[in-house]
């Protein structure tokens, strides 16, 4: 691709340069809050300090602290990016945009999934220079991971990576004029952790304003930990540590070791009297909250912002299948699952045998998994923000099949995010062992579904009808796409 003469845009803290390619210009590193150091990693986001000169932004910087993070058999890296690239000065965005002369057009912030500990900017499945060629600018942004994002700590704020993402969106409404966007038309977006994230900021009171839109996909209304679950994980932390469960012992270990010790807190316990762990052992970091967010939305919060939740059909394949635990499911498995799950698991699982009478074990399993982790939190989130008419709600399922792993992949978990950022041509994505397996895709499915994100970004629309507690009215898409009133009534029932 032919490279253009670098851009040069002056944000609030200083100048940067981009670099265009053709008809877009990208920025990379670009600071939206101060380096977490120290203390400082547990502190609120604090203002960055102006540069003089010109500051590059030609090239990928650091991202948050975290391990490898690899899924069995199956090729994530084009996911979960290239691990940790040290570096104090993180809490960056990323931007695209048609141009940086252009005027008031829709912005699209970004925020990455990856458990709540893995992720960046720097994963090859955001670059957003479709968005840009296609007249968005999309803002990609780091946020704090692990222990320094979500350990809740006495005497510090809890949930300190979301509060990043809102730091992020104060920074685009004092700057993305200058990078041709609108910051009265903001939607925000995520997918997993990070549409987990989007949901917690559209209940949050104090980001009402920053944003106009949001995009939940793959995420839940219904992921928050308690305060004594979140207890629980903090006191593993510092014993492992060997230190006292307060900020200013934890201000004093190393960014190594509290990656370290993340690694090590896999298999604990959330399950209390009174809940089940949301995320059923699969991370140990989540949204603190003494309520849902579904439930907030359901008081009224965020009830202006227009909302677009999508899942996946199979979410919990990704779970099962590149690990060899899919094909091996048994009944004992199925139900073990459905008890991780749910205070009342026989009648969960024969509501799933009922609704789903030819399935297998290992699709029963899968089924449970997926709706545990995003299917019952997404619909709890979408019937609570349908319930206000101030705004719309809008739904879908994306049911492409993706045929890796000898076929037994199927419509999981993130294998709709090469089409989102219509970026299914890298070869990365290709293969037995890749995401998209070895098939090719539909051919415009892309092209589609990356223009359904934008116009809903554009208008608040993404072409079909609202989503409301009568009908609920759902997209189901693959090579055609159909639409659905209420699919799965049984299996959502039983969750509520």
């Amino acid at each position: 691709m032919k490279h253009h003469p670098e851009s040069v845009v002056t944000t609030a803290q200083g100048t940067v340069r981009g670099l265009r390619r053709g008809d877009t210009a990208a920025f990379l590193n670009v600071p939206y809050a101060a380096p977490p150091r120290g203390a400082g990693r547990f502190a609120p986001p604090q203002p960055h300090e102006p540069w003089d000169g010109v500051r590059d932004a030609t090239v990928p910087g650091p991202n948050a602290p975290q391990s490898e993070r690899k899924l069995g058999s199956v090729d994530m890296s084009p996911y979960f990016g290239p691990g940790w690239s040290r570096g104090e000065d993180y809490l960056t965005v990323n931007i695209w945009t048609p141009a940086a002369d252009g005027s008031e057009l829709p912005v699209m912030v970004f925020v990455h999934g990856g458990g709540f500990v893995a992720g960046s900017t720097r994963s090859v499945l955001y670059d957003g220079s479709a968005f840009a060629r296609d007249g968005v600018v999309l803002v990609t942004l780091n946020y704090r991971l692990g222990i320094a994002g979500f350990l809740d700590l006495p005497g510090v704020p809890a949930n300190r990576g979301l509060l990043d993402v809102v730091a992020a969106l104060r920074w685009v409404r004092e700057n993305i004029a200058a990078f041709g966007g609108d910051p009265h038309n903001v939607t925000l977006c995520g997918q997993s952790a990070g549409a987990t994230v989007v949901g917690g900021v559209l209940a949050t009171p104090e980001a009402a304003g920053l944003f106009h839109r949001a995009i939940v996909q793959s995420g839940s209304g219904l992921g928050a930990f308690t305060a004594e679950q979140a207890a629980r994980v903090t006191k593993s932390v510092a014993a492992d540590l060997g230190i006292a469960p307060h900020v200013d012992a934890f201000a004093e270990i190393s960014d190594d070791r509290l990656v370290e010790a993340a690694s090590r807190l896999a298999g604990i316990d959330l399950r209390t009297e009174t809940h089940h762990d949301p995320l059923i052992g699969l991370s140990p970091f989540s949204l603190v909250l003494d309520t849902q967010p579904a439930a907030s939305v359901a008081q009224g919060i965020g009830a202006g912002v227009d909302l677009l939740i999508g899942t996946n059909t199979e979410e919990g394949n990704l779970y099962l299948v590149p690990v060899g635990t899919y094909a091996t499911s048994t009944a004992a498995d199925v139900d073990d699952a459905a008890t991780r799950s749910h205070p009342k698991p026989t009648q969960l699982i024969e509501t799933y045998r009922t609704s789903r009478p030819e399935a297998s074990f290992p699709e029963l399993r899968s089924a449970i998994m997926g709706d545990a982790l995003f299917g019952a939190g997404s619909r709890a989130l979408a019937g609570a923000h349908a319930a206000h008419p101030q705004s719309a709600t809008y739904a879908y399922e994306f049911a492409w099949r993706s045929q890796a792993l000898d076929g037994e992949l199927g419509a999981t978990h993130a294998v709709e995010l090469p089409f989102v950022f219509d970026l299914v041509h890298l070869p990365r994505l290709h293969g037995p062992a890749a995401l998209l397996g070895p098939d090719k895709p539909p051919g415009d499915l892309a092209a589609r579904m990356h223009e359904t994100w934008i116009r809903f970004a554009r208008t608040g629309n993404p072409g079909w009808d609202p989503y409301d507690t009568r009908h609920r009215a759902t997209m189901r898409i693959d090579a055609e796409w159909t639409q659905v009133d209420d699919p799965r009534s049984q299996e959502r029932q039983a969750w509520n």
